[in-house]
C-alpha cells in the first residue's frame, strides 16, 4: 500500500474518532453530569437532594460516609464506597446530601454523576479530571451487572487504576441493590456450569471487594417510617395530628407493599399537596 493511501486512511480515522473532551470551567458549578457522544461534562446548577438531617435510620452509614468524604475533600486518603441494600432507603440521597454537607463546611468538592451504560468511557473521564486542581466525587447510581455485561471491566479503571493508578483527586461512590453487583442466582448458575467454578465468578464478585467501604441499607421498621414522615412535616411546616398521619401513612405503605424512605417521601409529597404547602 502506498504512503498516500496510508495517509488518507489515517486522515479518515482521525475524522471519525471522537475528539478529546475539553475541560469545563469547574468553578461554574459544584455538580456535573458526564455525557458521551460527544464527551462532555454538563454543569448542574441545582442538585436534586434532601438535607442530611432528614435522612432517618441511616445513622451509621451517614457518619461513616461523611467522615470518609471529609477526609477526601481535605486532601487525605479515602476509600471508594459501595452503598448496597434495600430499594428506596436513601442510598443515592445520602451521597448527594453528604456532598452538600461537605460544601457547607467550606470545603471544595465537585460531584460528577456517571451513568452505568457510560462506564466504558470512564478512562476518558479520568484523563480529563486527572489534570484538574479540583477534587472529584464520581457517583454511579443503581450499579449492577448481568452475566454478559462487560462494563464491569471499565469500572476497574476507577477502583484499581491499572498501571497509571486512580487519580489522587478522584474517589468513586456507587449504589446498588446487590452487595456483589450481580444477582445471586447468576452467581450460582455460573459456578454450576463452569469448568473451574471458583474462577467463573471471581472476577465479577471480587469487583465489590475493591470498594474499601461497604455500607448496608436495610428495610425500615414502621416506627422509623413514621419518624421519616414526621421529620419531613417538621422541616416543611406541614401540620397534621399524629393519629391521622399514622393512619394515612400506614395505609399508604400498605397499598405499595413496602416501607422505605422513598415511600415516606411519596406520602409526604401527597400530604403537602393536599395541605397547600409547596416543597
Amino acid at each position: 500500500m502506498s504512503g498516500k493511501a496510508l495517509k488518507r486512511i489515517a486522515a479518515a480515522l482521525e475524522r471519525i474518532s471522537p475528539k478529546p473532551a475539553k475541560a469545563p470551567d469547574f468553578s461554574a458549578a459544584d455538580a456535573f453530569v458526564w455525557h458521551v457522544d460527544p464527551d462532555h461534562l454538563e454543569p448542574v446548577a441545582k442538585v436534586n437532594r434532601v438535607a442530611l438531617d432528614l435522612l432517618v435510620g441511616v445513622d451509621r452509614a451517614r457518619d461513616t460516609l461523611l467522615e470518609n468524604t471529609l477526609q477526601f475533600a481535605r486532601g487525605l486518603p479515602a476509600n471508594n464506597a459501595l452503598l448496597w441494600g434495600a430499594r428506596g432507603m436513601g442510598k443515592s440521597s445520602l451521597v448527594k446530601a453528604i456532598h452538600a454537607a461537605v460544601l457547607e463546611q467550606g470545603l471544595a468538592l465537585k460531584i460528577v454523576e456517571v451513568q452505568r451504560e457510560d462506564l466504558p468511557s470512564i478512562g476518558r473521564l479520568l484523563a480529563l479530571l486527572r489534570g484538574a486542581d479540583e477534587r472529584f466525587l464520581l457517583f454511579c447510581d443503581d450499579l449492577s451487572f448481568s452475566h454478559d455485561d462487560e462494563h464491569y471491566k471499565s469500572l476497574k479503571a476507577v477502583l484499581d487504576g491499572g498501571v497509571i493508578g486512580r487519580p489522587e483527586n478522584v474517589v468513586f461512590y456507587a449504589t446498588s441493590n446487590r452487595r456483589h453487583l450481580m444477582p445471586r442466582d447468576m452467581i450460582e448458575n455460573e459456578r454450576g456450569s463452569a469448568i473451574n467454578p471458583s474462577e467463573a465468578v471471581e472476577e465479577k464478585v471480587s469487583l465489590s471487594d475493591r470498594f474499601g467501604l461497604w455500607l448496608g441499607f436495610h428495610a425500615c421498621s414502621q416506627d422509623k417510617y413514621l419518624d421519616m414522615i414526621k421529620g419531613y412535616c417538621a422541616a416543611y411546616g406541614v401540620t397534621i395530628d399524629d393519629q391521622t398521619l399514622r393512619a394515612e401513612a400506614i395505609e399508604w405503605a400498605a397499598t405499595r407493599g413496602s416501607r422505605s424512605g422513598r415511600v415516606a417521601w411519596q406520602y409526604f409529597t401527597d400530604l403537602a399537596g393536599r395541605t397547600g404547602v409547596p416543597l
